[in-house]
């Protein structure tokens, strides 16, 4: 069974992929993207690689179930790909030199462009999953990709309330947050003449993070050399203070924003990476439960100037 079903109610696509059930889960005496699989080159430093599993199709089967007028039916036409970012096994982004990660940077946005220019891809979603707790079915270090034949309905919001600033005030949302952090000072976490990254104002994840330009721009491809070369250090940055907290490697969720790929300017959108992890602390998992998932409202039930204090310092305060 593998098709896109229409909630009527929530107005947005929905996938079933039954197939994805089958891929392995942490297999422990063989890993796929390690040199020597059969799966991988035997010697690559980055590389884009085919889902097994892909939850989009660029030649999908056609829908096991007939559309009806209240919820159509469509085909998974779009694609999935798994970016591997090292041949060593137990590597991880703060790991990498930075020669390595500009590859991985220029990786990202070579496929964003090339997925992005097929007629059938409006959206393309650059993301990582990473740790036990949020569900990696293989620890090798990896981010996927998902070219999705329509613009998702989280972005969509976003763009929406971009463009909205945007038309209102005859500026850039992002750009203003940029400037009211850097106003503020508490919550930012990395500074530097290319890139910023903070906890946000209005974080709702105890150590989530945004890494935002700040030169205004809308996608991996705006990115001058230089630029990239500052994207590299951020990332390095961020990730290396994630994993410093707790002296572990730290669990998140990191999704890229960009401008979709259906041919429209959107220049009111601004490039970012937002990190979500769902530790509270050290040993709590910040889970997200009834009221948040039936009202879509979520709270934050930490100090958030305090957790931004803590990445900063790279130390947990005991008082907390």
């Amino acid at each position: 069974m593998a098709e896109l079903r229409w909630n009527p109610i929530q107005g947005q696509w929905i996938i079933v992929a039954a197939h994805r059930r089958n891929r392995p889960h942490r297999p422990k005496e063989w890993c796929p993207f390690c040199p020597g699989s059969g799966k991988v080159p035997d010697g690559y430093d980055v590389y884009a690689y085919p889902n097994d599993f892909p939850s989009l199709m660029e030649n999908p089967p056609e829908p096991d179930v007939e559309s009806s007028p209240i919820s159509p039916v469509d085909t998974l036409r779009g694609a999935c790909e798994v970016i591997l970012y090292s041949p060593e096994h137990e590597a991880t982004l703060a790991d990498l030199h930075l020669d390595h990660l500009r590859k991985l940077i220029d990786l990202w946005r070579e496929r964003y462009e090339t997925l992005g220019s097929k007629d059938f891809v409006n959206y393309v979603l650059i993301f990582e999953n990473r740790g036990d707790v949020i569900g990696v079915t293989i620890t090798h270090p990896h981010g996927q990709i998902y070219a999705y034949p329509f613009v998702p309905p989280r972005p969509q919001r976003e763009l929406a309330n971009e463009e909205k600033y945007w038309v209102d005030r005859g500026r850039c949302l992002c750009c203003d947050i940029i400037d009211s952090e850097k106003d503020n000072g508490r919550r930012i976490i990395v500074d530097n003449p290319h890139f910023i990254a903070f906890v946000p104002f209005f974080a709702a994840y105890p150590y989530e993070v945004h890494l935002y330009p700040k030169r205004h721009l809308q996608s991996l491809s705006d990115l001058t050399s230089e630029e990239a070369n500052s994207f590299a250090k951020t990332l390095k940055a961020v990730v290396r203070k994630y994993d410093n907290l707790f002296d572990m490697t730290f669990p998140y969720m990191m999704i890229f924003s960009q401008k979709p790929t259906d041919g429209g300017a959107y220049l009111y959108h601004h490039f970012r990476v937002e990190f979500y992890p769902p530790l509270m602390d050290e040993k709590n998992i910040r889970y997200i439960a009834g009221g948040e998932t039936g009202s879509g409202v979520q709270v934050n039930p930490t100090d958030i100037e305090a957790k931004a204090r803590e990445l900063r310092l790279g130390a947990p305060e005991k008082s907390e």
